[in-house]
């Protein structure tokens, strides 16, 4: 395959709203080096991951829902201050298209993808992790340059291109939030957002751990989350049982956490990956210590995790739900509708074709 000297995809100039992000024809393609693979983008989902990242919203400094600060400007990715200019994207599905020196596989032609948050961890930090699109390059692009001892071969997974790209932060995310929970057959747990990427992910794979699953959505996508796997949908301001799940699975935060922590029996586990009702919260710390509730905040993924999603796929036991698909220049309308949360299913972006 001859490369061309340039590609086409969308950069992030600055932090702030979508008019921060630019479609550029004339990107450099970049090409690997010792250990690292060029990989041609097939597909690239949408998530709240790169909405955040690009409103800045990982910042310290910003402790609403939206992404204010005091001063009014945010500053953050995931590991601190953002360089710009930044392709972004965590969601990749793709095929190996050029190799640089020592690489032996992947192999050439290879499907492959990659968890959004990749591990790198060191003895001061056993959690370390970059993240795709944050603090290397993304999928938002027809090339994303990769070390190819972080992807995955996916080439014999019984799941199309765009469904591969709404597995990374979606699956991968909840896979990680019920593992670190201990979440097991005949348990009962609770889902906050279920309705949403990460959520419809969490109540599949917990019911195909064998756990009694209830999820919290919106009456007109409680249908869904039954269908996906859930014994019971609640309402989101409806009250809680108190005293009788095993673990809350909660993506959401915000003022409900008191809530979500009542409906925990004690030794209960809370895991948490999102908090998109604001990061702020007050809670009474009687409740959690005397009746021995674990706490887990659920970011970094051990390579075994992701690696265990990947045989889920391969065995057909996780099958992501697509609602849409739009071009990658339309990437501003994509996150527009994401935000709206009219859309139940995944919103996966495609790079353009040769011919456009």
């Amino acid at each position: 395959m001859t490369l061309p000297a340039t590609m086409r995809g969308v950069i992030l100039t600055r932090h702030g709203g979508p008019e921060a992000l630019e479609w550029r024809e004339d990107i450099p393609l970049p090409r690997p080096g010792r250990g690292e693979v060029l990989v041609q983008v097939r597909a690239a989902g949408v998530n709240n991951t790169d909405i955040n990242t690009r409103e800045g919203w990982y910042a310290a400094e910003v402790t609403g829902a939206t992404g204010e600060t005091a001063d009014g400007v945010a500053r953050g990715g995931w590991a601190g201050a953002l360089g710009f200019p930044r392709i972004q994207g965590g969601d990749l599905c793709g095929v190996v298209v050029a190799r640089g020196p020592g690489v032996e596989t992947p192999a050439l032609g290879a499907r492959v993808t990659c968890p959004i948050n990749i591990p790198r961890p060191t003895e001061e930090n056993p959690v370390g992790f970059v993240a795709l699109g944050s603090e290397i390059d993304g999928a938002f692009a027809e090339y994303c340059l990769m070390a190819a001892s972080d992807l995955y071969d996916v080439s014999d997974v019984p799941l199309s291109d765009i469904e591969i790209a709404a597995l990374p932060c979606g699956f991968g995310t909840a896979l990680g939030l019920l593992e670190r929970a201990g979440v097991g057959p005949g348990q009962e747990v609770l889902i906050t957002g279920a309705s949403g990427n990460v959520g419809l992910a969490a109540v599949q794979i917990a019911a195909a751990m064998g756990a009694r699953v209830t999820g919290i959505a919106a009456p007109a996508k409680a249908a869904m989350v039954r269908a996906d796997g859930a014994a019971a949908v609640i309402a989101r301001d409806a009250p809680l049982p108190q005293d009788h799940f095993h673990a809350v699975i909660d993506l959401v935060g915000g003022a409900g956490v008191v809530a979500l922590i009542d409906a925990l029996r004690p030794g209960g586990h809370y895991a948490v990956a999102g908090a998109i009702a604001g990061p702020m919260i007050t809670v009474d710390l009687r409740r959690i210590y005397l009746s021995d509730i674990t706490l887990h905040g659920c970011t970094y993924q051990a390579p075994q995790v992701f690696a265990r999603l990947i045989e889920m796929a391969r065995a057909g036991r996780v099958r992501p739900r697509i609602a849409a698909t739009y071009p990658l220049r339309d990437i501003a309308r994509a996150q527009a509708d994401f935000q709206a949360k009219t859309h139940a299913g995944k919103l996966v972006l495609l790079p353009p074709e040769d011919k456009e």
